[in-house]
């Protein structure tokens, strides 16, 4: 797996992780990755969490080859506050700073977001119709056309306009939902006498069904790095 997307992302940063019983080859030996980093503990540092708060972790690295790999790669050992054990996270690219690649991978939360957005609001799941290949393939293609879509929607242009951070599927969704039912009942009791009076009563629910709430697993407002390799450990490498 690893091989595969080095071969199809050659110039970006992979951020992956190991079991402990990994053999690393350092100092002319091969042992395993959690007897080095017995061996060479970690420092206390602060790290950020998905471009949000600040958390106390141990940190310790080490640039060492990785005898799976066939090559050498960036290992970091990670324990946050309270554990016990170190977690390795693996980076490919030897130029970035330490405190930058685990940032970054905290990040890949937002992998889960994406797919707990898909199964709730755009067709997987419970929603699914078709089972099998055949769903797999036609739900993706509705899912797609269902954000297209929904970029068009006036509130969601106004936020791209405004350069600000997209409503959710699930938010656009619901909105969607109760303009149809506010659309509907008023076409039926369009008449002189009871629509001022609906009107008004629509119009306050939807104010308060439809407040926009930031959406902090979507890291919303959030100080995210441009991470990028160090130009000094980048020279360094390169010679």
């Amino acid at each position: 797996m690893e091989k595969r997307k080095r071969q199809t992302y050659k110039n970006a940063q992979i951020i992956s992780q190991i079991r402990k019983s990994q053999n690393v080859f350092v100092r002319n030996r091969i042992q395993k990755v959690d007897y080095y980093f017995s061996k060479h503990p970690g420092v206390p540092q602060k790290m950020r969490i998905r471009g949000g708060k600040t958390e106390k972790v141990t940190i310790g690295s080490a640039r060492m080859h990785v005898c799976s790999f066939g090559k050498k790669v960036f290992v970091i050992a990670l324990k946050y506050e309270g554990e016990n054990e170190y977690r390795y996270i693996i980076a490919s690219d030897l130029s970035w700073r330490t405190i930058d690649i685990v940032e970054a991978y905290s990040q890949r939360w937002l992998v889960e977001v994406l797919i707990e957005d898909w199964k709730a609001n755009e067709g997987w799941a419970t929603l699914t119709k078709l089972q099998g290949e055949k769903g797999s393939r036609r739900g993706l293609i509705l899912s797609l056309l269902v954000d297209h879509c929904l970029s068009f929607h006036p509130d969601q242009i106004a936020r791209f306009k405004n350069k600000l951070p997209a409503f959710t599927v699930g938010c656009l969704r619901r909105q969607t939902n109760i303009e149809s039912l506010f659309l509907f009942i008023t076409d039926i009791l369009d008449s002189p006498d009871p629509y001022e009076e609906l009107d008004d009563k629509f119009t306050k629910m939807k104010q308060n069904l439809l407040e926009f709430k930031s959406s902090k697993k979507h890291m919303v407002s959030k100080d995210i790095s441009n991470f990028k390799p160090t130009e000094s450990l980048k020279y360094k490498m390169a010679s």
